[in-house]
C-alpha cells in the first residue's frame, strides 16, 4: 500500500506540472494591435482585426489556440480558432467582422472569424485552448486564468491588465502596443496607445524584441593629467651687432621683435635689463609701444624696465611685441676696441 500511495502522489504532481502557467509572467506571444471600427462610418478598414506578435526567439505553434472577445462588462466570450505558427519577431493577423463595405481591405489574414468588436470598450484574450472563458467581471479575473496567455481590456472594459485599460477605439484608431509590439509590462494603459491602425501579417517585415537582460560587466579606471603652465619667450634676433662706428656717432636702431607665449589666466608682464658694456659702458636704450621713444635700459641689479603687459593669456601662437634697440645718445669718446654687453628680456606671469 505505501508503494501505491507513492505512485499516485507522483502522478498527481506530474499533472500539476503539466498545467500551463497563469498570466503572471510576461509571455513571448502578445496581442499587439486591436481595431474595432471595421466598416463603420469613416472607417480605415472594412473589417475589425486583432494582431499578434511573437516577441520570443522561437516559433510558436498555434494549434488549438483561440482569440476570444467579450463586451466591456460581459463574461460571455466568442472564440475565433487560430492555426499555423508564428515565427520569432513575426506578426499574425486575425480578420474579424465588418458592418459595411467602408474602408480599405485588410492585408491577407492568417485567421478569420465573425466576432464584431465594440469600439467603446471590450476585452480581447489570447487563449491556449478553445474553451470559452467565463471571466471578465472584475479586474484581474482573466489574468489569473491559466489558459489566458495575454489580455487586453480597452475603453470601458471591466477587466484588463495593470491599473487601467487601453484607450477606447474608433473608426480610424486602433490600440497599438508600444515598441512595434515588443513592450509588455502587463499594464494595458501603459503598453497601448490610440493611433491610426496599421495591420501586419505573417509576411510583414519581422521585428526584433529584446526579452532578456544582456550580460555586462564594468570596471573603473582613474584618469588624471597635469597641465603645465606655459610661459616662454623668443627673440627675432638672438644677437644684435651695430658694426663699426666712430665715437660721437649714433648707430641706427635695430629691430628686436619679442614673442611671448603664456597660458596664465591673469596675464603677464614683459621686462628688460642689461649688463654694462665692457671695457666701458655705452648708453644702450630701447623703444617700445606705446610711446616708441628711446629709454635707457637698466643695468642689473637695478629693477627691470617693463616694456609690455597683458591681463589675459596670449594668443595660441603667442603675442608679438615690436621693439627697437639703439642708443639714447651719441657714442661717447672711448678707446677703440670691441665692446660687448648682454640684453635680457624676461616674462613674468601675473
Amino acid at each position: 500500500m505505501p508503494r501505491i500511495r507513492l505512485l499516485l502522489a507522483l502522478a498527481f504532481a506530474a499533472v500539476l506540472l503539466a498545467v500551463p502557467c497563469a498570466n503572471g509572467a510576461t509571455s513571448s506571444l502578445v496581442v499587439s494591435q486591436v481595431f474595432a471600427g471595421g466598416g463603420n462610418a469613416g472607417a480605415s478598414y472594412t473589417n475589425d482585426f486583432v494582431e499578434l506578435l511573437n516577441r520570443g526567439a522561437a516559433a510558436v505553434d498555434l494549434t488549438g489556440w483561440t482569440i476570444q472577445y467579450a463586451p466591456a462588462s460581459s463574461t460571455s466570450w466568442q472564440a475565433t480558432t487560430l492555426a499555423g505558427s508564428i515565427g520569432p519577431g513575426r506578426y499574425y493577423l486575425v480578420q474579424l467582422a465588418s458592418t459595411a463595405a467602408i474602408g480599405s481591405p485588410l492585408p491577407p489574414a492568417d485567421a478569420t472569424g465573425t466576432t464584431n468588436l465594440a469600439s467603446s470598450g471590450g476585452k480581447v484574450a489570447l487563449v491556449r485552448d478553445a474553451t470559452p472563458l467565463t471571466c471578465g467581471a472584475t479586474v484581474g479575473s482573466c489574468s489569473s486564468t491559466a489558459a489566458v496567455d495575454d489580455l487586453v481590456g480597452y475603453g470601458s472594459a471591466t477587466d484588463y491588465e495593470g491599473a487601467g485599460p487601453a484607450p477606447a477605439l474608433g473608426s480610424a484608431t486602433a490600440a497599438l502596443r508600444g515598441g512595434g509590439g515588443c513592450i509588455d509590462t502587463n499594464a494595458n494603459s501603459a503598453d497601448f496607445t490610440s493611433v491610426a491602425p496599421a495591420p501586419r501579417n505573417t509576411v510583414s517585415a519581422a521585428t526584433s524584441c529584446t526579452t532578456g537582460t544582456t550580460p555586462s560587466a564594468s570596471a573603473g579606471a582613474a584618469v588624471d593629467i597635469d597641465v603645465q603652465p606655459v610661459l616662454s619667450i623668443s627673440l627675432e634676433r638672438p644677437s644684435l651687432s651695430f658694426g663699426s662706428m666712430l665715437s660721437g656717432s649714433t648707430p641706427a636702431p635695430i629691430s628686436e621683435r619679442v614673442t611671448v607665449v603664456s597660458n596664465n589666466a591673469t596675464g603677464y608682464a614683459l621686462t628688460v635689463h642689461r649688463s654694462a658694456f665692457a671695457p666701458a659702458d655705452l648708453p644702450l636704450g630701447i623703444a617700445a609701444p606705446p610711446t616708441g621713444s628711446f629709454a635707457a635700459i637698466p643695468i642689473a641689479p637695478a629693477p627691470d624696465r617693463q616694456i609690455a603687459s597683458s591681463t589675459t593669456p596670449s594668443a595660441p601662437a603667442g603675442d608679438v611685441w615690436p621693439t627697437s634697440i639703439g642708443f639714447t645718445s651719441a657714442l661717447p669718446v672711448v678707446g677703440p676696441g670691441h665692446y660687448t654687453a648682454t640684453l635680457t628680456f624676461t616674462v613674468i606671469g601675473l
